[in-house]
């Protein structure tokens, strides 16, 4: 039973953070299209791991974690109103690369179907 609250508390930050995301002033956030791939919750809610590609690739996601780090104080503050938790984990924030890792296998898949037409 425990598995599925912490699932449940994962996906609920999630798509919290996501939306807090949108609202943050830092440029080095707000230039971006960022995404939230993953959150990884401990089980006993120290800390969460935030999982964030950005569309633009591994370095645009790496300059948006710098600011996601600064601002984690804020996001904290405001995931706590959002969610009724007792505690509130701590946020580390993790550039992700898997969107343009994955537009690379949907670009090879897409030449090798050409040439199994072409054949």
């Amino acid at each position: 039973m425990a598995g599925y609250k912490i699932d449940r508390i994962a996906s609920d930050f999630q798509r919290e953070i996501s939306s807090i995301m949108r609202e943050l002033k830092d440029p080095r956030v707000s230039g971006y299209m960022l995404s939230v791939i993953r959150v990884e919750v401990t089980n006993d809610l120290s800390y969460a791991k935030v999982y964030v590609c950005a569309m633009e690739g591994i370095d645009a996601a790496k300059h948006a974690v710098e600011g996601l780090k600064s601002a984690g104080g804020y996001i904290r503050r405001e995931l706590m109103g959002r969610l009724s938790i007792r505690k509130m984990p701590e946020l580390r924030f993790i550039a992700d690369d898997s969107i343009e890792y994955s537009s690379k296998i949907a670009h090879m898949l897409d030449e090798l179907s050409d040439e199994v037409q072409n054949d």
